[in-house]
């Protein structure tokens, strides 16, 4: 099967342009018919087609991928197989390689190749917890999207649970660029391997250049092995070179732990956030501040409404309830001058000193009057409450006083009755 615009595969999927060639398939942009949307096809390349053993690593490249989600992996879609050629259908990432970025900046800041190395260990941590290791992780199989998010891609060599070797013994499977120390000299792939891979990038991207080179592939490998990794350049923060030595260290054992934990290094070292991370079992050594703002600037809203209530119905006082009022402004002041007030822990509100003075000027017992001007009473209910209150309580003693005179009267009727009988016994 020879891929060519407009060919459909599994009457679903048309192609429409080739948009990359690879080593072992073609990347076509291709439309679904039943959705509409574009896509991305892989083909097996045609002089490859009917060989077993590159039908083989699709399928496990289909099968590694497969199930795969995470906002940094390229989703796979579908597959299929047919006259001794295979597809891949998946999501098309609309944006450029970091190979093509890389080629034409030459080297990037760490505040922008950070990030993009911290997402691409969160893709890596998922892969890793489905028992997949990548083996193939290069900048030209990381692509940005418009928005800056990366995608990592190409689980061509990928490595599975239980996957049956394809490589014959002695066989080295990876880019030897990016190749780990312990890949390189025959050992099985592990997940650290990717993250030895994820370093050389880094290296690349800070430096403009890659560690090891050599005329050869063979000799660019052995240097992964036996040479020094050559410094970064001075002007780099130092806790950026040490990360990406460590990431380069000869050793597995050396290197990060995990992709998780690599991303949140990273993570710490773009926002400078500090080395240890919280313990939710120790108490906390920051104070937090918004809502305590939040809950102050209400109370002084609400208090600053009374103590206008308040201005009020001292200007409708005689003047002999003035000097009752002089007490609260001595009591403001002592609060606001009160080595608490004046030594905040944290940062100063500005309505702070305003809110000490009113809640001082509602709290002060001199202030206490029988009626405000808002209409409330001494226990704090409206006037309107107040008098339905007093006549729902009228109303009640009315109605307990007519049925006691309504009780007497039937008593009386019947005592009058008694009499009147025993008077017509006596006549007869």
């Amino acid at each position: 099967m020879k891929p060519e615009p407009g060919l459909e595969l599994q009457g679903r999927y048309q192609l429409v342009e080739r948009i990359a060639l690879g080593g072992m398939g073609e990347v076509w942009r291709a439309t679904d018919l039943r959705s509409g949307r574009a896509v991305a096809a892989k083909i097996l390349r045609p002089e490859l087609a009917g060989d077993e053993i590159f039908l083989s690593r699709l399928r496990a490249e289909a099968a590694n991928s497969r199930g795969l989600r995470h906002p940094n992996l390229a989703v796979v879609l579908d597959s299929g197989e047919r006259h001794g050629s295979g597809w891949i259908v998946m999501e098309l990432v609309q944006g450029r390689a970091l190979s093509d970025i890389l080629a034409e900046r030459g080297a990037m800041p760490p505040e922008e190749i950070l990030p993009i190395l911290a997402q691409v260990a969160r893709a890596l941590q998922v892969v890793h917890d489905s028992g997949v290791v990548h083996r193939d992780v290069k900048p030209s199989n990381i692509l940005i999207n418009r928005e800056g998010l990366a995608k990592l891609t190409d689980f061509g060599i990928s490595m599975g649970v239980n996957q049956r070797p394809m490589t014959a013994t002695g066989m080295v499977m990876g880019t030897a660029q990016y190749l780990a120390p312990e890949q390189a000299m025959g050992n099985m792939a592990t997940p650290s391997g990717d993250l030895y891979a994820l370093g050389v990038i880094a290296y690349e991207a800070l430096a403009g250049h890659r560690p090891f080179t050599g005329s050869t592939q063979v000799d660019i490998a052995f240097a992964h092995v036996n040479q020094p990794v050559p410094p970064l350049p001075d002007h780099l923060p130092a806790e950026v070179r040490e990360v990406v030595m460590e990431l380069l260290a000869k050793k597995p054992a050396d290197r990060p732990r995990s992709a998780r934990e690599l991303a949140r290094r990273l993570d710490r070292i773009v926002i400078n956030l500090p080395a240890e991370s919280w313990d939710p079992r120790e108490a906390p050594t920051w104070t937090a501040t918004g809502r305590i703002a939040a809950a102050v600037s209400a109370v002084a809203t609400d208090v600053d409404s009374r103590a206008v209530d308040a201005a009020g119905a001292t200007s409708a006082q005689p003047a002999d309830a003035a000097p009752a009022r002089t007490a609260a402004p001595a009591a403001a002041t002592a609060l606001a001058a009160s080595p608490q007030s004046s030594t905040p822990t944290t940062r100063t509100i500005p309505a702070a000193d305003r809110t000490r003075t009113a809640v001082a000027n509602a709290s002060s017992p001199a202030t206490a009057s029988t009626r405000h001007a808002s209409g409330r009473e001494r226990f704090g209910l409206p006037a309107g409450t107040i008098r339905i209150v007093v006549t729902i309580l009228i109303l009640l003693m009315l109605l307990v006083a007519a049925g006691t005179l309504a009780s007497a009267h039937s008593g009386a009727s019947r005592d009058h009755a008694v009499v009147s009988t025993t008077s017509s016994k006596e006549a007869l």
